[in-house]
């Protein structure tokens, strides 16, 4: 796509893409001063209507995000939230999107900090199919990467700079001829792939580690641990799990903004249960897709509408 094109929202006011301009010497491009979201937007040709999803949610995490950089967004997830449905109203996007929020320290000088340094902030849209091919399934492996710890880089923050801890797992897994790969916590625990959290079905018990493997607490993560409780009854047990229970699970399935719900269907060139989408996983991704798209009035409180409204509630 022509990005010249787009409409984005760049330090307090609208403009084109090609006139929002970053200088090569902005703090976050050399020292990973940053930090973000990734809002998804999904298309409903029959309603004429793109739904935004958890955006107060994003916006609410990305504030405790940049308070963790001494940080601060210019405005409440409120006013942020309506800002991000004015952007989409604007570009009149009629497809799935892919929104992202940024504040980065934006000052042009060389010096390691996050003190005294001006904030700066953007959301860019863009239109946006599927991260993965979701009728095919994911072979994944255990990266020889370890999850970046809490005592190191917030692992709790959408920090930008600790993305080469994904950016190195996600690289060694598809040069090795995987498609994603699985990160274990400094201790050996299994943590979460390289941008998405991990659940497995075992028993027909659902569990998902803990929030002490250092995981981002994922707002997808959340969602599927409300549809798991609506629709099939089951609570998802938080735990530490071991990397060997993984390989003898009958599902497995990643869940994140970007890739939604996504089986596995292979782990280190094991077969995950048949090899092939579990009736479990097959009804939470289906849960997840008419609740996503407003056709399920239970999670109706999950979406806003662009066009039909100013911010309101699905359904």
């Amino acid at each position: 796509m022509d990005l010249n094109s787009v409409i984005v929202y760049s330090n307090g006011t609208f403009c084109r893409y090609d006139e929002a301009k970053i200088g090569l010497l902005t703090h976050a491009l050399h020292y990973g001063t940053g930090c973000f979201e990734g809002v998804r937007g999904f298309w409903v040709a029959e309603d004429e209507e793109v739904y935004l999803l958890h955006v107060r949610e994003h916006y609410a995490r990305l504030k405790a995000s940049a308070n963790m950089l001494f940080g601060a967004l210019p405005g409440t997830p409120e006013e942020l939230t309506e800002i991000t449905a004015e952007l989409v109203r604007r570009n009149g996007f009629r497809s799935d999107l892919y929104i992202r929020p940024l504040m980065y320290k934006a000052n042009e000088e060389v010096g390691v900090r996050l003190h005294n340094v001006r904030d700066g902030f953007a959301i860019i849209a863009i239109p946006f199919d599927k991260y993965f091919d979701a009728e095919r399934g994911l072979a994944a492996c255990i990266s020889s990467w370890r999850r970046i710890d809490d005592t190191a880089i917030p692992a709790r923050g959408k920090i930008t700079g600790s993305y080469i801890n994904s950016a190195l797992a996600k690289s060694e897994a598809q040069m090795n001829g995987f498609d994603e790969a699985i990160l274990l916590s400094h201790d050996g625990h299994v943590a979460e792939g390289s941008a998405e959290n991990l659940f497995m079905i075992k028993g027909g018990v659902i569990s998902t580690p803990d929030r002490a493997q250092n995981i981002l607490e994922g707002i997808t993560r959340r969602s599927i641990m409300d549809i798991c409780r609506v629709e099939l009854g089951i609570e998802v047990v938080e735990r530490a799990i071991d990397r060997s229970e993984l390989y003898s699970a009958d599902e497995l399935f990643f869940t994140g903004s970007a890739v939604g719900v996504q089986y596995v269907t292979s782990l280190d060139r094991r077969p995950i249960g048949t090899g092939e989408l579990g009736p479990i996983a097959r009804r939470i991704m289906a849960t997840y897709e008419k609740a996503i798209r407003n056709k399920d009035a239970r999670f109706a409180d999950w979406i806003i509408r662009t066009y039909g409204a100013r911010v309101g509630a699905g359904v």
